[in-house]
């Protein structure tokens, strides 16, 4: 993704479209996993453009969701950005297979990287933007060494495994020591939060300085998907005026 100087309209490096920034981008974790192509549809046909892709291996987190099968199985219905967060052990292993699926971005964790500069070298290497996430206990500060390379940082605002957590309070204050820290240093990579994203944490969220925001269950356990979508946007969208 380019550098940006203002938090306002992106390019994303790995399809046509261009975005504006704060986005809602749907978590397919807790769509129907039954009718996958048809939630992704759906969504998209309301104007989502951003599809956030969580796959856990049962190991680093004790749930066991998808692979890159099921990822490849949508790419070919929708031209949206397809951001992959891999919760898993050992994801330099899997970076081609993603790659292969369609992925347009693979966020890795600090918390399974050793060797963290390697993975997101090889992540740039399959010339796919590269994302960086750290856990809700894991501090701010353990991203200063990594920030210049990453073209994404995703802050985890519930403790990665579940959907349907309540949001963690805490996350306001690691995005503001976050952008302090961005500023200082003159970087501007897209700010993600994932987590407990709902109507009641959307709006100061995007206010604090989220540019994208995963919201799972608020959409999809929703009695309308594509209402609680836009009534998230509307939300988020409407901070520079409120």
């Amino acid at each position: 993704m380019q550098k940006r100087s203002e938090r306002e309209l992106i390019v994303l490096k790995t399809n046509k479209h261009a975005v504006s920034l704060p986005i809602i981008a749907p978590s397919i974790l807790s769509a129907d996993f039954g009718n996958i192509r048809s939630e992704v549809i759906k969504l998209y046909s309301a104007g989502a453009r951003w599809f956030h892709f969580d796959v856990m291996d049962g190991s680093f987190v004790p749930p066991i969701t998808f692979g890159a099968d099921l990822i490849k199985s949508v790419r070919g219905d929708v031209d949206a950005y397809f951001d992959v967060h891999l919760m898993i052990e050992h994801p330099e292993r899997h970076i081609t297979a993603f790659k292969d699926a369609g992925a347009n971005s693979i966020s890795v964790h600090v918390e399974t990287c050793p060797h963290l500069h390697y993975v997101v070298d090889q992540i740039h290497h399959h010339d796919l933007d590269a994302g960086v996430v750290i856990n809700p206990a894991t501090p701010v500060s353990v991203l200063a060494n990594i920030m210049n390379d990453a073209d994404l940082i995703l802050i985890m605002s519930v403790n990665p495994g579940w959907g349907g957590q309540q949001f963690i309070e805490h996350t306001y204050n690691k995005l503001i020591e976050l952008k302090k820290m961005l500023t200082l240093h003159q970087q501007h990579p897209i700010v993600q939060v994932d987590g407990g994203v709902n109507s009641k944490t959307a709006k100061k969220l995007a206010v604090t300085g989220a540019d994208v925001l995963v919201a799972g269950s608020a959409i999809y356990k929703a009695s309308d998907p594509v209402v609680s979508y836009h009534k998230l946007s509307e939300q988020i969208t409407k901070k520079h005026t409120a």
